[in-house]
Parts: C-alpha cells; sequence; structure tokens
C-alpha cells in the first residue's frame, strides 16, 4: 500500500506517493484544487494508500500561518469523503525552498526551476519523505 503526501494550496496542490513498498517517495502531479477529488475518486481505484499526509504551514515560531485555514478545510473533507484513510499532518515549513534548490541542482533550466507546478509537486516529495523518515520508514 502506498503513502500519499499533499502540499496544498489554494492555487495549487503537489501530489508525492510512494512505491507499494513505502521505499521511494516519487513527485506525481500538481492539479487545481478543483481537479482533486475527481483525481483521487480515480486514482484509488486503481491504487491502495495507507495514509494520507499533509503539510501543515507553520509560522517560524510554530503557530499556524494564514494559509492554516486552507488546509484545515481539505484535511477535514479528506477525513469526511475518506474515512478509512488516516490522515497525517507534518510541518511543511522550508520545503517550497528545498524543492526549489533541489530542482536547481538537477540542472533544469531557469525557466523550468520557476514553473511553480514543479515546486509544489517536489515540495510534496519532500514532505512525503519527511514522514518516511520521521516513520523510522
Amino acid at each position: 500500500m502506498r503513502i500519499m503526501a499533499f502540499d496544498y494550496g489554494t492555487k495549487r496542490i503537489g501530489i508525492a506517493v510512494t512505491d507499494p513498498l513505502q521505499i521511494i517517495a516519487t513527485a506525481l502531479t500538481t492539479l487545481h484544487p478543483d481537479e482533486i477529488w475527481s483525481f483521487l475518486a480515480d486514482y484509488l481505484q486503481h491504487e491502495q494508500v495507507e495514509v494520507f499526509v499533509v503539510g501543515k504551514p507553520l509560522q517560524m515560531d510554530g503557530s499556524d500561518s494564514e494559509s492554516a485555514q486552507h488546509v484545515l478545510g481539505f484535511v477535514r473533507k479528506l477525513k469526511k469523503v475518506y474515512p478509512q484513510i488516516p490522515v497525517e499532518e507534518i510541518d511543511e515549513r522550508f520545503t517550497s525552498k528545498m524543492a526549489s534548490a533541489a530542482i536547481a541542482q538537477s540542472g533544469k533550466k531557469k525557466s523550468k526551476r520557476q514553473e511553480k507546478g514543479l515546486v509544489d509537486t517536489v515540495s510534496a516529495a519532500i514532505i512525503l519523505q519527511s514522514y518516511m523518515e520521521k516513520k523510522g520508514f
């Protein structure tokens, strides 16, 4: 069974998944928030997901950021639509910066590095990797 992670934003949601053995975190896609529910319905018909991991946006002092309320709404709906799949939240501070740095190091052209969808997808993979490390995968 896979683990699926989300980097939730009001304009884009980055999604990453593990392989079925939960060894490797892979950036999957970036979607507009309006597309997420049909995407999940289709994806979950073909793949089993053990847990959803959602990046929680925090301020430097650990308090919720302004965008945290949007993430909270997304988490509530995930739990309501898929009550059989647990939802875990993980601190996502610095993931966008880490994603931009990782993309830069990959040798992508500057225009590709600035593509926000790519940053969101790689951020989701970093969130998933952090979760896996915390859980001792």
